[in-house]
C-alpha cells in the first residue's frame, strides 16, 4: 500500500539512476535506500517524497547517500541553453550564472559562449 503512494520516488530513481539501491516495506513504512550520482539528484528524490508525504512524512524512511559531493551536479548543454538559464534551473537564480562559469574555465573562456554537449559542472554554493 504504502509502495504504491510513492511509486513517483521509485520511478524517479530509477531514472536517475541510483546505484546501489533497494526498497523494502515493513510495518507499513517503507524503506528505501541508495547512492545518487549528485546532491541535485539527491535533493529531487527528496522533493518528490515531500511532494508526496509532506514535509515530514513518517511512512517512508530514505537513505539516499551522494557518490559525487564534489560538484552540486553535471549538466549537458543543450541547445538554446544560455549559463543564466541553467543557473536558474539548479539554483533558482540566473544570476549565479558566474559561478558555473568559474568552475568551468577549464572549458569555458567566455560566459556568453557555450555549445550544446558540453559537460559543465554545477559547482556547490
Amino acid at each position: 500500500m504504502v509502495k504504491a503512494k510513492y511509486q513517483s520516488v521509485l520511478d524517479l530513481g530509477q531514472k536517475l539512476n541510483i546505484q546501489n539501491g533497494d526498497v523494502k516495506e515493513e510495518n507499513g513504512k517503507l524503506q528505501v535506500w541508495g547512492t545518487a550520482a549528485t546532491q541535485y539528484d539527491k535533493n529531487q528524490l527528496w522533493d518528490e517524497i515531500k511532494r508526496i508525504g509532506g514535509d515530514n512524512p513518517s511512512d517512508i524512511m530514505a537513505d539516499i547517500k551522494v557518490a559525487d559531493a564534489s560538484v552540486y551536479a553535471r549538466h549537458t548543454v543543450a541547445s538554446g541553453e544560455s549559463l543564466s538559464k541553467i543557473a536558474k534551473h539548479y539554483y533558482k537564480d540566473p544570476m549565479k550564472y558566474n559561478a558555473i562559469f568559474e568552475a568551468n574555465r577549464n572549458i569555458l573562456k567566455n560566459p556568453d559562449l557555450i555549445h550544446p554537449g558540453q559537460e559543465l559542472v554545477i559547482p556547490n554554493l
